[in-house]
């Protein structure tokens, strides 16, 4: 094979210019990126290669293949995932429930109409405290009694019975004080009225219509006062000057068929004796002309100091 030589100078020229060439197109083609101005001629020291990435914990199979050639794990777009079906929220059975309300107490009754006691002195004392009770404590759970109860729970959104039971003992309790003696059997419900000069003198009954009261008087002194009722205007007590002429523990009216217990007649028929109907009603009735007392133990008291040929004086 025959070399052909070329000619000098020129022929090198040439050789060169034609493998700057080639290195040019084979820059191109590689992807090789122009160096700005300025910089022609500063030896270029390649990028170091970027490990590839590895791929995440929560990776799944086929994400990698999705994503670019030479696109970093950590700046790939993650798939959307489907959100799980979320399961329905099961009864909390730990959790308290509300707590029911406790039954309400079965009321005891304590005391009703026609009871008679210490016991209803004190509830009678203790309505008097507070305005319900327009009288003296007589003892006997009455008409009268049983009104007061009536307006005493009415008053306070309570069952409107009449009958004391424990829930309306209990707030009167707590409303009222523990009643004194004299609040528990007081004189009389009004004050006596000036006694009469003929009750001045001797052992007398000294009966006033004005201040309905019986005043047990020995020679101008007191001994003890009662609340009395007297007749109706049909029947109506006698006034004077009477002595005590008969007495009788538990007489029964032969007229009226009706108790006269602790009686003791001053004129003919007309007596002053204990009335179960005046302590029960009180002034809302009357008598058939005798003097009514609606304290038992104190005309008990008084019955046995009273003798036979005592005065009594009945006067307005």
């Amino acid at each position: 094979m025959r070399t052909v030589r070329t000619g000098g100078r020129a022929g090198r020229r040439r050789a060169a210019a034609a493998a700057a060439g080639v290195l040019a197109l084979t820059a191109l083609t590689a992807g090789c990126r122009v160096e700005p101005a300025g910089a022609a001629g500063a030896p270029s020291t390649p990028p170091a290669p970027s490990a590839p990435a590895a791929p995440s914990e929560d990776a799944k199979p086929g994400e990698g293949a999705s994503a670019a050639p030479g696109t970093p794990a950590s700046s790939r777009a993650p798939s959307p995932e489907p959100p799980e079906p979320s399961a329905p929220a099961a009864p909390d059975s730990a959790s308290p429930s509300a707590p029911e309300p406790a039954p309400t107490p079965v009321a005891k009754t304590l005391m009703k109409t026609g009871d008679s006691s210490e016991r209803v002195r004190e509830l009678q004392a203790r309505l008097r405290q507070i305005g319900h009770f327009g009288r003296g404590p007589t003892g006997y759970y009455g008409t009268t009694t049983e009104a007061s109860v009536r307006s005493f729970q009415a008053k306070r959104a309570l069952p409107s019975t009449g009958r004391t039971d424990t829930v309306t003992w209990e707030r009167l309790l707590g409303m009222t004080r523990k009643p004194s003696a004299d609040e528990l059997r007081p004189p009389t419900e009004r004050e006596p009225s000036k006694p009469d000069p003929r009750c001045l003198e001797g052992r007398v009954l000294c009966i006033s219509k004005s201040s309905r009261t019986l005043v047990w008087m020995i020679d101008g002194r007191t001994v003890s006062a009662m609340d009395v009722r007297f007749g109706s205007e049909y029947t109506p007590t006698r006034e004077g000057t009477f002595s005590v002429y008969w007495k009788s523990r538990h007489h029964v009216s032969t007229l009226y068929d009706s108790p006269m217990p602790y009686a003791m007649f001053f004129s003919g028929g007309q007596a002053v004796h204990y009335s179960s109907d005046f302590a029960a009603r009180g002034y809302a009735g009357a008598s058939h002309g005798c003097v009514n007392v609606r304290d038992e133990a104190k005309i008990a008291a008084l019955y046995a100091q009273v003798k036979d040929g005592d005065k009594v004086v009945v006067y307005k």
